[in-house]
């Protein structure tokens, strides 16, 4: 947990993590949410995003160590996939949410074969559905997608679903548990949104909402 944490104080400190109970965001599934995470803000903070990009690639050397080329999802993923390919020496594409509607129409920019086996890097999962669409585009290029890994993980079943159904398998530096103990810890957030994150969270787990 203390890694975990750690990374949430990142994401806490550059601002990445935005709360509004009374106007909630919606997400790309419809899911109304209080909490919004831009994991882009990291950018921003050299030490942080250093420490996030060598994080990825632990994950990746340990539990995905016959990769072959890193793919990120546009946009958010794909400056933590340059850094990531760079530490371990490996080449790197992005993909798009759909294939452009001109030039090549192309949906992975960069150099990908069908002897390739990728780690998609996601800047954070909630429902699963990004991930999901860059790994079908993967596999229709007939690249093996070795698995998928992401800063920030809102622990949702929905998501833990939906990648078992596709036989993908999922790693994250940090999730929404260790955002609560360090927000707590570090008094970034009040007792009382905490208590209201914790409800909404509690219900989306079970499909309440």
């Amino acid at each position: 947990m203390t890694e975990k944490k750690d990374i949430a104080k990142i994401l806490l400190n550059v601002g990445a993590i935005e709360l509004s109970p009374n106007e909630p965001f919606t997400w790309a599934s419809g899911i109304e949410s209080p909490i919004y995470c831009d994991n882009r803000l990291t950018m921003a903070d050299p030490v942080g995003r250093k420490q996030i990009a060598e994080g990825l690639a632990r994950i990746i050397r340990e539990q995905y160590s016959d990769t072959t080329v890193i793919a990120g999802t546009a946009t958010a993923g794909i400056p933590h996939a340059a850094w990531v390919a760079d530490i371990l020496g490996l080449p790197m594409v992005y993909i798009r949410s759909a294939a452009k509607g001109h030039g090549r129409s192309r949906q992975i920019e960069g150099k990908i074969t069908s002897d390739d086996k990728a780690v998609i890097i996601e800047d954070l999962i909630s429902t699963g559905g990004s991930s999901l669409n860059a790994a079908e585009a993967l596999r229709s290029e007939n690249v093996e997608v070795t698995g998928i890994v992401s800063i920030f993980t809102y622990e949702l079943q929905s998501a833990d679903k939906a990648f078992a159904a596709e036989n993908l398998t999922y790693t994250s530096l940090t999730n929404f548990g260790a955002l609560i103990e360090a927000a707590e810890e570090s008094g970034a957030i009040s007792d009382e949104s905490i208590d209201s994150l914790l409800e909404w969270h509690g219900k989306l787990k079970i499909g309440a909402l």
